[in-house]
């Protein structure tokens, strides 16, 4: 059984270190551009807060999660026009998004058990949800990382990003207009210092499989780093096509994100 209790803990380490990021950065910094075209650091934290927002209606009022989708003027533009809606001067966005996802934990805390929470396209156990909110801080909170030009630990939450990369295996594959496959898959990953040494998912006899570190697997499937930049193999047909269109998120795939120029002297990334 899933122990909501310790992955509301785990959700809340991960914004706490984000937290740690930005709270101390001067006004002008938040205006910094990061790896999503258009989204300023600002617009990050904003996307986090409005995410957390829509997700405690769905956990405590599922219709107006609903209402806050049919309601949009434009459906294409649903993520950035909520990330917009909460954006503000960074001690005001930053005092929402505390609050926010100390509200979101309490109404997934709250929710009764076994009940499903609405979602985009699908619905949600409490505890999904809050594996999704880890994943979602997580990824987000790289895109901040490196408009600052920063290294952040691994750390064993990672565990529920890769997790989830792997159960949304099928969406993957749907979300880009495939045909999902039959085949299973392994994937066994090479755990962060300090964590299990290695995570292991999917039959263990599959022929299809990938294997690496779990971090490189983790920027894969949230879209935050392009293939070629990974320490990832692939074995089988099914596990090759599958890292060209692993993702962990709901909603369109979105751009991809192109081969880092950087990526031999990512050494020069200050470590956090």
């Amino acid at each position: 059984m899933v122990d909501l209790t310790a992955l509301l803990a785990d959700l809340a380490a991960e914004s706490e270190q984000l937290d740690a990021l930005v709270a101390g950065l001067p006004p002008q910094a938040w205006d910094r551009p990061t790896p999503a075209p258009g989204w300023t650091i600002a617009h990050q934290v904003a996307h986090l807060a409005w995410t957390d927002h829509v997700a405690r209606l769905a956990a405590t009022d599922a219709g107006a999660f609903y209402a806050s989708i049919t309601s949009a003027p434009d459906p294409a533009r649903l993520v950035d026009a909520g990330a917009e809606s909460f954006l503000a001067p960074p001690a005001a966005l930053l005092a929402r998004w505390r609050a926010g996802r100390s509200a979101l934990a309490d109404a997934l805390a709250a929710a009764p058990a076994g009940e499903k929470l609405p979602w985009y396209g699908t619905r949600m156990s409490p505890a999904s949800m809050a594996t999704a909110r880890i994943m979602e801080t997580w990824a987000h909170g790289e895109d901040v990382a490196d408009a600052l030009a920063v290294s952040r630990p691994a750390t064993g939450r990672l565990r529920h990003v890769a997790y989830l990369g792997f159960r949304t295996l099928g969406h993957s594959f749907t979300a880009h207009g495939r045909a999902v496959p039959t085949a299973p898959v392994r994937v066994e990953l090479v755990a962060p210092a300090g964590a299990e040494d290695s995570w292991a998912f999917g039959p263990a006899d599959a022929a299809d499989r990938v294997t690496g570190p779990a971090l490189d697997f983790c920027l894969l499937v949230t879209r935050r780093r392009h293939r070629a930049d990974l320490a990832l193999v692939a074995t089988g047909p099914v596990a090759d096509e599958w890292l060209e269109v692993a993702q962990a998120f709901a909603g369109p795939p979105g751009p991809s994100r192109a081969p880092r120029a950087d990526t031999a002297d990512d050494s020069a990334r200050t470590p956090t």
